[in-house]
């Protein structure tokens, strides 16, 4: 009998936990103990009294490990909520990064051509560099930084994706 591997899936977790010392390591450490990768990782405080934290973490694996990985952390203490956001329906991604790309004479205008095709900012310019901004989809993002490395792309500096639920409701 063969036993077959259940395919990985991407999936995008938000996590309200109550901003206080140690709740990043404990949850980073409940993804290192048991062998789960981070793909992405972003927290910001979300409430006015700066008692509340949000992290979206972007993990790979089967089914039944994301269950896991959302029932482990939903039992630590200073959790408040968990959303699988893939799960839960419709809802937008964006990340942004900054990306330097260094050149002269032709592949400089195509930089700036396609920049403008990304609808990415120059927020830094040197006559040899471009500093550009991108806002949008973490494909996005990759597709124009595959392009940039053909024209000197130097550096890549990325945010890590935040995702949030379509509609009147949160998450």
């Amino acid at each position: 009998m063969q036993i077959t591997k259940a395919a990985s899936e991407r999936h995008v977790l938000t996590v309200t936990v109550d901003n206080e010392p140690g709740i990043l390591a404990k949850i980073t450490g409940l993804f290192t103990a048991r062998g789960y990768n981070i793909d992405s990782l972003t927290v910001a405080d979300i409430s006015e009294d700066h008692a509340i934290s949000r992290i979206t973490i972007v993990t790979n694996g089967p089914p039944e490990v994301i269950d896991q990985i959302q029932a482990q952390l939903e039992r630590l203490v200073p959790v408040h909520k968990v959303v699988d956001l893939t799960e839960a329906g419709a809802h937008v991604e964006r990340e942004l990064a900054l990306i330097k790309v260094a050149g002269t004479g032709d592949d400089r205008v195509e930089a700036l051509r396609l920049a403008d095709v990304f609808r990415a900012q120059v927020v830094d310019t040197t006559t040899s560099s471009f500093i550009f901004e991108l806002t949008g989809s973490p494909d996005k993002i990759d597709n124009f930084v595959i392009l940039m490395r053909e024209l000197g792309l130097v550096e890549v500096g990325r945010t890590g994706i935040a995702g949030m639920m379509r509609g009147a409701n949160g998450s």
